[in-house]
């Protein structure tokens, strides 16, 4: 049977996976937003990750199209969810977005298709809570009338290098059958490879622990610069003398956001504690890089005290509020920390970020972005993100002025302090 394909979700994940599927077979990408459905339809992607140039030249000589009618994907047969698994504010996992993609492709789900999931989530979540979702909508039978797969995806936002076909993907199935038709489809567009896990809850685990583990090293060197910060020595220093041992990893410090590293371990975590574990390694790890950005702000407080220059009602500016640098991306940026902290103190924060859309960050963080900058309104500039815009500002300490830079991206004899 030749593959027509539905993608699940057209974000930073499910566009470019839609377009690399779409250069070789009928593929269809729904999102439930008629705006995002509308902006790629007209060769636009907001995101950044696909060029508007590539996407209109894809759409022109391609099978791709895309809708916000789930019925109108009822002629395919292998469906891709690629939608967020965010956490809640208790910082539970929240499945609602599987879930509803799940419920969603169930209306047109029929004897023989396979549904993969590339959601990060928790060890046993596809079988456990999708499948059951899939055969209650449906009326059919899993691994008997249709089948499920799981490959995680891993997607580097904004960056150019690594993108979709040169990262090697893990792929797994719910039968042997299927796990290799699901290695032979992503084989088929990606370059670098795959690798067959032996089940989906490996794939799952697999996943999980990537970030994790990243989030470990980042608490590691993050609790590293507030003790060596206290001891009066230069981190980046550290770090850098450090790295000449060939087999020292090398992370630095800063905060840690977005919609993976600084969410995933809870998943983790979740399970664990279900199953009667208390994890004790990743929760200490994520109490200290959730508690950054307090600390940050108050290390410029202390430097600004030490310029006696006034706290309370203190023009300061943040340099950047998308959760990465050269992406637009907001989500889970633990930027807002910082500026949370500083308001605390009766300080007034102005943010500016050229990357972000200010309606988004309006919307979700309540903050209005500014578009004109003149250095010497501030009392305080703090560089939160690296992008390439603010790597040639004229950033410089005065005695009137404080100057920290998260990103260690600055000159350290130009500013007053850093990570």
């Amino acid at each position: 049977m030749e593959n027509k394909i539905c993608i699940i979700g057209l974000g930073y994940v499910g566009l470019p996976l839609a377009v690399e599927f779409g250069q070789k077979y009928a593929t269809i990408g729904f999102d439930i937003s008629r705006q995002r459905i509308d902006e790629l339809a007209n060769g636009h992607d907001k995101t950044r990750e696909i060029t508007d140039d590539y996407l209109v030249g894809v759409l022109k000589n391609h099978p791709l199209t895309f809708t916000t009618a789930i019925e109108e994907t009822k002629d395919c047969n292998i469906y891709i969810v690629t939608v967020p698994t965010p956490i809640d504010k208790y910082k539970r996992p929240d499945l609602t977005p599987l879930i509803k993609a799940s419920e969603s492709i169930s209306q047109v789900l029929k004897s023989g298709d396979i549904v993969i999931y590339e959601s990060t989530v928790y060890p046993g979540a596809t079988e456990d809570d999708c499948v059951p979702v899939l055969e209650a909508g449906s009326s059919l039978i899993f691994n008997k009338d249709f089948f499920c797969g799981y490959s995680p995806e891993r997607i580097n936002p904004g960056d150019k290098e690594h993108t979709i076909t040169k990262i090697l993907k893990v792929t797994s199935g719910s039968t042997p059958e299927i796990a290799k038709k699901v290695d032979d489809l992503y084989k088929s567009i990606i370059t670098a490879g795959t690798h067959l896990a032996p089940s989906i809850k490996v794939a799952e685990a697999a996943k999980v622990i990537e970030n994790s583990q990243r989030d470990i090293n980042i608490a590691f060197v993050n609790e590293l610069a507030v003790i060596f910060n206290k001891l009066g020595i230069d981190t980046q220093a550290v770090l850098e003398a450090a790295s000449t041992k060939w087999n020292f990893l090398p992370f630095k410090p800063g905060l840690v956001g977005g919609h993976c590293i600084g969410v995933d371990p809870y998943y983790l975590t979740y399970k664990a504690q279900a199953i009667g574990y208390n994890p004790t390694i990743i929760l200490a790890g994520r109490r200290l890089n959730d508690g950054m950005g307090c600390y940050v702000a108050n290390q410029v407080i202390k430097l600004m005290i030490k310029k006696s220059l006034p706290i309370a009602k203190a023009k300061v500016l943040v340099l950047g509020i998308t959760f990465k640098e050269n992406c637009p991306d907001i989500r889970n940026s633990r930027v807002v920390d910082v500026i949370q902290e500083l308001k605390e103190f009766d300080c007034q924060v102005s943010v500016y970020d050229p990357w972000a859309d200010a309606h988004e960050v309006k919307k979700e963080y309540q903050i209005d972005l500014v578009q004109q900058l003149d250095f010497n309104d501030y009392q305080s500039i703090i560089l939160a993100v690296a992008h390439n815009e603010f790597r040639a500002m004229p950033l410089k300490t005065s005695a009137y002025q404080v100057v920290f830079d998260i990103k260690s991206i600055l000159d350290s004899a130009t500013i007053d302090g850093r990570l």
